[in-house]
């Protein structure tokens, strides 16, 4: 593993095997979602879990990844990509033992966390890195790295399903491997990108390479681009401060405290830097935010909303569905250089926005064979979405160099595991409370529990696993209709965060054609 700071640049060889390794990496970090995505109800029902409390944990998977990958972008350059993998692979392998052996929820959280820590190291590397090797061809390229993340959910999911009862693996088990096994899977593409490491040569990034210097990267970034991406890290880390101290109704109080932290430190670094950031930059920060809930966090509960009405239609996992859109998602990568020249990044951006409203609407109601046709359209929508997020900083930000591709990417992890998890998880409690209250108040009070529970999104009523299995049959069954329902009718309300990026990229195009159309900038 070589760190090149003024190398001659790779020959064929050595960059397709760097790709390669890189595109494994990916794949590492999207086994550890589709497990989780898998299991997430497996930990609920053996560590007593709300429907918030799992959107929680599923975020502790996530927005740590942006703690990594905004931390690494500031020195990366300096320390070199082969260390930043290093890092990687002894967080993925590390995280896999403590999760397999969690006790409780705060331990299954840190399992979590840690996974979260690596994924976002691996992108904090591998992103700048093909931005390096392809500077003519960023999206395209960008696009088909990504396809290692589609591959890595069809893989692993095709892995953990088939240790179900039933599965092709698991029919030879009585009782069938637990969620320990397949934790475990994560182990295959980690060792494999950890062994691939060992020969690997880095190119030089591209803002190194033109000779731009570090502080026109930190002003591309400016102070706007550290007021976001400050501000959901503090807050949350105050929030899980709370929550670990046992602190009962804080109130405002965390988010008073993040707040500040924000303000001060951003205005630390707007002393330094004397500049606020690209409007345009942080207006695709804060799009970052709806599109990555949009696709990353549907894509976490998909198995779980779709779980009962797939059991119920075709006696097979929720998953499924979300194996099947990988799938789409993984050709179409694949093959996205024509599609980028024929659109464009905004104008791919903006159709896949109608595809995906189109698609999480379909689902929300969808019954029978309708759920193969909502899904295809929702997986053709969702596609292209965050690898051509990432070309178009890499097209329009070269100077802003690892620091503002890698940025866009965490802010997009902090805004789907700090709102956008829990948000969905609260959509299904909110509305399960308010129905079951509703129609049958009797059942709601024997089941509800006593104390609000706090999150990131307001308090709320969780219903209690063991209250609920002390009921009779019947009334367990009414419980869960109502809960079915609101699972599927989640997938409604987050189908309004494609319609608002429709309208912000519809704005951009109008833009950029006054400008004489959009074009890409290039560093010499």
């Amino acid at each position: 593993m070589t760190d090149t700071s003024a190398a001659p640049p790779l020959d064929s060889k050595q960059a397709r095997f760097l790709f390669v390794t890189c595109f494994v990496a990916l794949v590492a970090t999207s086994f550890a979602f589709i497990i989780r995505a898998l299991i997430v109800g497996d930990w609920a029902a053996q560590f007593n879990l709300s429907e918030t409390q799992k959107g929680e944990i599923f975020g502790a998977g996530i927005w740590p990844f942006a703690i990594s990958i905004i931390l690494f972008s500031f020195f990366i350059d300096r320390i070199g990509y082969g260390k930043a993998m290093a890092f990687a692979f002894a967080c993925h392998f590390s995280s896999v033992f403590i999760t397999i052996f969690a006790w409780d929820y705060w331990s299954l959280y840190a399992g979590n966390f840690i996974a979260g820590l690596g994924a976002g190291t691996v992108e904090a590397a591998i992103n700048p890195v093909i931005a390096a090797m392809y500077p003519k061809a960023k999206t395209k390229w960008l696009n088909i790295l990504h396809a290692g993340w589609p591959g890595g959910l069809v893989l692993g999911g095709l892995l953990a399903l088939s240790l179900n009862p039933g599965g092709l693996i698991g029919q030879h088990f009585d009782p069938a491997p637990s969620w320990h096994w397949k934790v475990g899977l994560l182990l295959i593409p980690t060792i494999a990108y950890g062994v691939m490491l060992l020969g690997c040569r880095f190119p030089q990034s591209e803002r190194v390479a033109a000779g731009v210097p570090y502080m026109d990267m930190l002003k591309q970034f400016g102070a706007g681009g550290a007021f976001i991406a400050l501000g959901l890290v503090l807050t949350q880390l105050v929030i899980v401060g709370f929550q670990i101290a046992n602190v009962e109704n804080p109130g405002n109080t965390p988010l008073y405290i993040g707040l500040g932290l924000t303000v001060l430190l951003s205005a630390i670094f707007f002393a330094i830097t004397k500049a606020l950031g690209h409007w345009l930059f942080l207006f695709l920060l804060l799009i970052m935010i709806l599109l990555a809930t949009t696709e990353i966090g549907t894509d976490g509960w998909i198995g779980q909303l779709m779980g009962p009405v797939m059991e119920a239609e075709f006696k097979i996992d929720g998953g499924w569905v979300l194996v099947y859109t990988a799938t789409i998602m993984m050709v179409l990568r694949l093959f996205a250089g024509p599609i980028v020249k024929a659109l464009n990044p905004l104008g791919l951006l903006a159709v896949s926005c109608v595809l995906a409203a189109c698609g999480l609407a379909f689902l929300s109601t969808a019954q029978g064979l309708v759920i193969i046709a909502a899904a295809t359209i929702y997986g053709l929508g969702q596609t292209f979405f965050w690898p051509t997020t990432l070309g178009l900083i890499a097209e329009r930000f070269p100077k802003g160099g690892a620091l503002t591709l890698n940025a866009i990417a965490g802010v997009g992890m902090l805004g789907v595991g700090i709102l956008g998890f829990p948000f969905l998880g609260n959509i299904q409690d909110r509305q399960t409370d308010r129905t079951l209250a509703a129609e049958q108040p009797a059942l709601y009070q024997q089941v509800a529990s006593e104390d609000a529970q706090a999150s990131v999104l307001g308090s709320y009523r969780k219903l209690d696993l063991d209250a609920i299995e002390a009921l009779d049959e019947d009334d367990q069954a009414v419980i869960t209709d109502v809960q079915n329902t609101s699972k599927q009718s989640a997938l409604f309300q987050v189908a309004a965060l494609p319609l608002i990026m429709l309208v912000c990229y519809l704005a951009l195009l109008v833009y950029f054609k006054k400008q004489g159309g959009y074009k890409a900038i290039e560093l010499t």
